[in-house]
């Protein structure tokens, strides 16, 4: 049986590809902004209730979690692409060994980082340069993140493979169950109430456990119940082992993409930590600033995430002409959805912003020239993470890389520290356009020139080279 008909989900490689592509990223399109969302009601209690310092504390601990989901971000996308060139070749047997080895790779991963962080958070926090009225909740906060680091990589492994094989709209489902729980024991478990004592700035952390380790396991009973076709049954339980041909196929291609996020969460932890030195009003205004420009940004990578998905699935089955149409789609989606974005929070900025600031102090002020000068740009970020979802689907990794390292440690970081002295923190703001720009320039010249469409994930999942296209 191919993995088509096995598959209970419309095919990737078949079908009108702009409704196809629409569709299929649609539903990542609102699990970002679900999960943006979610975020942002929590820093709304914890900073209109707790106070800037609670609101500070809060967003170092966040900044660490993306770090955290951007470490093990390469691992998880290599198993997607191998997973959807696997689906397009039709070989169901091989995505399975796939699912399997990934499976045990990461609930090692995810134990390990867990430990390792919840004894290691003080000095984390040391190097991220908290300021000192926020170092013991950050801590608390810290360390309750890293304790639901299974629940975390758990959801995000089952998700990678679910949106792997084409399907966007399970993984979603169980994504609102986990922010509508979220939501509602965030202000429980932070003020308390009968028999629950207040938990305070923990409490908020202490929530998003609690939901994210229902929704896995509520998904991991889903699976089973509707016999999904990539679940490993009973009679394979072989499969969960440490296949050594595909650990190193994910480290190979899993590494270079994860070095990749590490570079960009890395690159904002180099940022906070230069704009934390400047005070709590400064750090207040740049973490607001920040929950808006992540709905900015949900476009952008929901669309990255899915045509990587789209594109990997038509080389499996050596449809390179569908591939081109998916990158030059998405490009306009790109433009469509994050530039619809960018002109929505401009037109209500200090409404937005007031969410999450007082309305005196300076922050607000201060939040609302940080949008006015780096939100634009995110429709350029939004074009290099179209172009970077396709090229990586083939298994091209390295490029990616060397241009975002370039971009931000050889051009944002250096313009922020190297010109704040003369120009203040507008030097900080402005370097986002600037290492946009340069770095979407470098991946377009890429696309259009480089030797990415040679590239593969492994033997015998490569698909049909561009040579031998098929123009059906």
């Amino acid at each position: 049986m191919s993995a088509a008909e096995a598959s209970p989900h419309p095919s990737l490689i078949e079908g009108p590809i702009a409704k196809t592509l629409f569709m299929f990223s649609l539903p990542m399109l609102f699990g970002n902004i679900l999960q943006s969302l979610n975020g942002t009601i929590n820093s709304i209690w914890v900073g209109k209730f707790l106070g800037e310092a609670a609101l500070t504390a809060a967003s170092n601990g966040n900044i660490i979690m993306f770090f955290l989901i951007s470490s093990i971000f390469g691992v998880t996308m290599a198993a997607s692409i191998m997973i959807g060139q696997n689906i397009g070749a039709g070989d169901v047997a091989e995505t399975k060994r796939v699912v399997g080895t990934s499976a045990v790779f990461f609930l090692v991963l995810a134990f390990a980082i867990g430990i390792i962080g919840f004894l290691s958070a003080p000095w984390i926090l040391h190097v991220l340069n908290t300021p000192a009225e926020s170092v013991d909740m950050a801590i608390t906060y810290t360390r309750i993140i890293f304790a639901g680091m299974p629940f975390l990589y758990g959801y995000n492994y089952i998700m990678t493979v679910m949106r792997g094989a084409g399907d966007s709209k399970t993984p979603f489902y169980f994504l609102i169950v986990s922010v509508v729980l979220d939501v509602l024991l965030n202000p429980l478990l932070i003020f308390g109430w009968g028999p629950i004592p207040a938990m305070g700035i923990g409490g908020s952390a202490t929530a998003t456990l609690i939901a994210q380790g229902i929704s896995f396991v509520l998904i991991l009973i889903y699976l089973y119940r509707v016999k999904y076709f990539l679940r490993i049954t009973s009679s394979e339980l072989h499969l969960l082992r440490f296949d050594w041909k595909i650990i190193w196929t994910l480290i190979c291609k899993g590494v270079p993409m994860g070095l990749q996020m590490i570079a960009v969460s890395t690159s904002a932890i180099a940022l906070m930590n230069l704009i934390n030195g400047y005070g709590t009003v400064a750090a207040a205004a740049y973490t607001a600033a920040n929950n808006l420009s992540s709905y900015v940004q949900m476009p952008a990578m929901a669309l990255g995430a899915a045509v990587s998905s789209f594109a990997a699935q038509n080389i499996g089955a050596g449809r390179w002409d569908r591939v081109r149409t998916t990158t030059w789609i998405g490009i306009v989606y790109n433009f469509v959805l994050t530039g619809g974005a960018v002109v929505l929070i401009y037109v209500f900025n200090r409404q937005a912003l007031l969410m999450f600031l007082p309305s005196t102090g300076g922050a607000l002020e201060l939040g609302m020239r940080i949008n006015m000068i780096t939100l634009w740009s995110f429709v350029i970020f939004g074009v290099t993470n179209v172009i970077t979802g396709v090229v990586r689907s083939t298994g091209s990794v390295m490029i990616p890389l060397l241009i975002t390292i370039i971009s931000l440690w050889g051009i944002r970081i250096p313009l922020a520290y190297v010109f704040i002295d003369e120009y203040g923190l507008d030097a900080v703001w402005w370097s986002f356009p600037v290492g946009f720009a340069i770095s979407a320039v470098a991946v377009i010249f890429y696309y259009a020139f480089g030797k990415w469409k040679q590239a593969s994930m492994g033997e015998g999942i490569q698909g049909v080279k561009p040579a031998e296209d098929k123009d059906r």
